[in-house]
């Protein structure tokens, strides 16, 4: 059914409409972890009241109770969608014995390489979900200490992964190759170069030095991996929500189990209140309605996020791939289109670099678009001014973006310095901001495992209700599927140019055939 035409809709959207847009009344929520405040978006009574009857319709209760209890949340593929279990104190009984155990077992073996003193460096071949998790915790959390450096490559250029290897001794380094399927292209391929380096370099027997993460256990088998060097994922994770399984390896190699037991401790904390707490007071929940009313009602086509935190520098590309992965689609249950824009495209960058970057656009441009801002009340650096110019900075973008300025305020600021009143109000145009533009802010008491947690679910929990809301599976990719698809058809036409496997456009068949003559030459 068409969220369009339904009633519940119609009154939803009306209210975001007529709703408060300037930020008359401060609202905060306190979460697991972190702080939210939404004063800069879209609230009004009328709004809150038709979200909850849009929420009803949407059948929000059923849909949340079938992602915690293992029901068939990615109901395309009629599996569930249970990362939750993955970090739960206590998994629920149905998968509690066999997430538990691979969850030892990920712990032992760190605790055996740390007791070892084995693998000074870790190579970690992944791409998409099985990358960007660890690779922004680490990056995010290094600052405390590291037990061991990791290096990732995930893109199928072998640039990628020669320029990890080049800073890596071979005898010293464990490759980590995390492939839910096995079959993915970049780390099987990244895989085989790097075992020629280990090769190359003399090492014994290299296949020892190397490690699977992988719902293809019998894949990662036949390519000679030992039973003990295979970790487990199930076809119930989905690949970007695949942190808080054995994918985490290289982040409890890095940071140690205590880090990632933390890490797992904050998702949970944010799952317990996504799962209990009222609407009103439920975190996740409020920023997707935010979400929803700037794309689907104010006409928003982006959400921007900037970190003011150098450290999470990789939350925007890992929230790229949370958010339009799961929301770029339009098909609900039954096939219809949800005739409302849905998933935006997610950009940005950490503060301030932003700042002078892209938020000239964000002020003035016709379009705009919303901002999430993320903050740490607490640095972990000694330079206390630095943090108080960072928390400044931030602040006063989100309150310019809110604020705005009229063409009165500009006249009166320009006719200060400029005697000529024709070129007071000429200035005064160009300094006009149209204000009113919906932001969010984040904000973490300090930067830690914990935090991090609940932070990175918040944005997972917001996510899976938007979908609900639109009535779309945001645990499925389709479209990255039919890519992929394409491209091992191209990949047998290189191999074989005198096969034709299927029709091409143009475009396509030019540089098929110009590339295989060039490899024949």
């Amino acid at each position: 059914m068409s969220l369009l035409n339904s009633p519940a809709w119609n009154r939803f959207a009306t209210a975001a409409r007529n709703a408060d847009r300037r930020g008359e009344q401060l609202r905060l929520i306190n979460a697991p972890g972190l702080r939210l405040d939404l004063t800069a978006q879209a609230h009004s009574p009328a709004l809150q009241e038709a979200a909850v009857a849009l929420l009803e319709q949407q059948g929000f209760e059923a849909a949340r109770a079938q992602l915690f209890d293992g029901g068939d949340a990615n109901w395309t593929e009629q599996r569930p969608a249970w990362h939750t279990a993955l970090r739960a104190p206590q998994p629920p009984a149905q998968v509690a014995a066999a997430v538990l155990a691979e969850r030892e077992r990920v712990r032992q073996f760190v605790r055996e390489a740390d007791a070892a003193k084995r693998y000074r460096c870790v190579l970690h071949l992944g791409i998409g979900g099985s990358d960007w998790g660890p690779r922004l915790v680490n990056r995010a959390l290094r600052y405390g200490g590291i037990h061991r450096e990791v290096h990732f490559a995930s893109n199928v250029d072998s640039h990628s992964v020669a320029d990890a290897m080049v800073r890596l001794d071979p005898h010293e380094t464990l490759v980590i190759v995390a492939s839910k399927s096995f079959t993915t292209t970049e780390p099987l391929a990244n895989a085989e170069v790097a075992m020629n380096w280990l090769r190359d370099a003399g090492v014994a027997d290299p296949i020892k030095q190397v490690v699977a993460v992988t719902a293809n256990v019998e894949a990662a088998l036949n390519l000679g991996i030992s039973p003990d060097h295979i970790f487990q994922i199930w076809d119930w994770v989905g690949g970007r929500y695949s942190l808080w399984s054995a994918i985490g390896l290289p982040v409890a190699l890095a940071l140690g189990n205590d880090t990632f037991d933390q890490l797992l401790a904050g998702a949970a904390a944010m799952d317990e209140h996504f799962h209990h707490a009222p609407l009103a007071e439920n975190a996740p929940l409020q920023l997707a309605l935010a979400g929803v009313v700037n794309r689907s009602v104010l006409g928003f086509d982006s959400l921007v996020i900037t970190p003011y935190d150098s450290r999470l520098f990789h939350v925007v590309p890992w929230a790229q791939q949370l958010e339009m992965e799961s929301l770029g689609k339009v098909a609900t249950a039954d096939g219809s289109p949800t005739g409302v824009p849905t998933g935006p495209a997610v950009w940005g960058m950490p503060g301030t670099d932003c700042q002078h970057t892209f938020f000239q656009w964000l002020h003035q441009d016709a379009a705009g678009a919303p901002v999430d801002f993320i903050l740490c009340e607490q640095p972990d650096h000694a330079y206390a001014r630095h943090h108080e110019l960072l928390i400044a900075n931030c602040l006063a973008q989100r309150a310019a973006l809110l604020r705005g300025k009229s063409f009165e305020e500009a006249l009166a600021e320009t006719s200060q310095v400029e005697a000529d009143p024709a070129r007071a109000r000429l200035l005064a145009q160009h300094k006009v901001h149209p204000g009113g533009r919906p932001s969010s802010l984040i904000v973490l008491p300090h930067l830690e495992a914990y935090t991090l947690g609940a932070l990175l679910a918040l944005y997972e929990h917001k996510v899976f209700a938007q979908g609900v809301i639109w009535g779309i599976n945001p645990f499925d990719q389709w479209g990255v599927e039919f890519g992929k698809a394409l491209a091992k058809n191209i990949i047998r036409e290189l191999d074989a140019p005198s096969q034709q496997v299927a029709p091409q456009d143009p475009s396509t068949r030019f540089w098929i055939d110009a590339i295989a003559r060039r490899h024949q030459d």
